[in-house]
């Protein structure tokens, strides 16, 4: 049995965090669902931007797109559609056997719209009406502006995939406005359910402190993040405010980890995959972590309900004075500039790319 089958068959979603034309074409994706269970898919505009500038797959499709005055945005968001469309349908099968908890792909809207919470909201719907396939999450980053934008969404009946969440309350806002959407809708005689999951950055957490910790703190600050974090959702899917809902049909917001793929040359490529194995979670993983993991992986333990170390472990970086409260906010609002260049950049890739096979043609 493969390590990915087992951590599947352990409770946990392994989720591909990337597409490609490519790989669609190619049957590559296909593949991984067969091969190694991978039960869903996560994108994001730096993917994109890689697919399109260092591939002529996109150029067919830019081309006969540009002759019908598709530019910028618009461009991008049809060209996004037609790949995760075609992903939806691949996991559709999952999405069915499932009933609804797993098979999902993810597209996220525009960055620049992460302190703009109507925006956001009338994006959202925009596009998941327009994809018109159930297992499609849209991904809204859970910034304090993004926050009331999940809550509407979910209460709009779109699939929201929370995404740049780095601590224990950053977590926990973004599951309350996810319960508050599933209120409302019971208030209102809606289905209440509205599938969702909550993405929580690891790694980035060890990038941060690169040489601000001891060394026998390196690359142990975004695992006990995790587990801190691990243990107030499973405090929260036993709650009574939880327990009631679920007694309506309505399903549990699951915790999925991402950036999991480890940045330390000197640590093991499988770091985080295996410190974050954990039932009625998901693991969105970078296509190389995902061969590794394998490759040779292996599972030694779940991850502890009440947290193991963690506290213990965020004591003594708290005792080498770095402030674990204000480095989440710094995490968060530094992940929002990022998106928000990355997605310039795919803007100008798009341009870019457009210009040039006009002038070639």
């Amino acid at each position: 049995m493969k390590a990915t089958q087992a951590l599947h068959e352990a409770g946990q979603s392994i989720w591909l965090d990337n597409i490609t034309r490519a790989l669609l074409n190619s049957g590559g994706l296909k593949r991984y669902i067969d091969e190694l269970s991978i039960t869903g898919l996560t994108s994001n505009p730096t993917i994109f931007d890689h697919a399109i500038k260092n591939s002529h797959d996109y150029d067919d499709a830019i081309r006969e797109k540009s002759a019908a005055k598709k530019a910028g945005e618009a461009l991008f968001f049809e060209l996004a559609l037609e790949d995760l469309t075609r992903a939806a349908d691949l996991f559709r099968p999952t999405y069915d056997k499932t009933h609804g908890v797993d098979g999902f792909v993810s597209l996220e809207v525009s960055p620049k719209l992460a302190y703009d919470t109507a925006s956001t909201v009338a994006a959202a719907k925009g596009l998941h009406d327009r994809a018109n396939r159930p297992n499609l999450f849209i991904k809204i980053p859970g910034t304090r502006e993004g926050v009331p934008a999940i809550e509407e969404s979910i209460f709009a009946g779109v699939p929201v995939n929370v995404t740049l969440l780095f601590s224990r309350e950053q977590h926990l806002a973004a599951a309350q406005a996810y319960i508050r959407g599933i209120e409302r809708r019971v208030a209102a005689k809606l289905d209440p359910y509205v599938p969702s999951v909550a993405s929580v950055f690891v790694s980035r957490w060890d990038v941060a402190v690169t040489g601000k910790a001891p060394d026998n703190l390196t690359d142990r600050l975004g695992i006990a993040i995790g587990k801190r974090i691990y243990k107030s959702y499973r405090e929260l899917l036993a709650s009574d405010k939880w327990l009631r809902l679920l007694n309506c049909g309505a399903r549990s917001q699951r915790l999925l980890w991402a950036s999991t793929g480890t940045k330390n040359p000197k640590a093991s490529d499988i770091l985080y995959v295996k410190a974050l194995a954990a039932p009625h979670t998901v693991n969105t993983m970078p296509e190389n972590t995902l061969k590794a993991f394998a490759d040779h992986g292996e599972i030694a333990s779940m991850m502890p309900h009440n947290g193991g170390d963690a506290e213990m472990v965020l004591a003594d970086f708290g005792k080498a004075r770095i402030d674990i409260d204000e480095l989440a906010e710094k995490l968060q609002r530094d992940g929002a500039a990022d998106f928000v260049k990355s997605w310039d950049d795919l803007m100008t890739c798009m341009i870019d790319k457009a210009a040039t096979l006009k002038q070639a043609s």
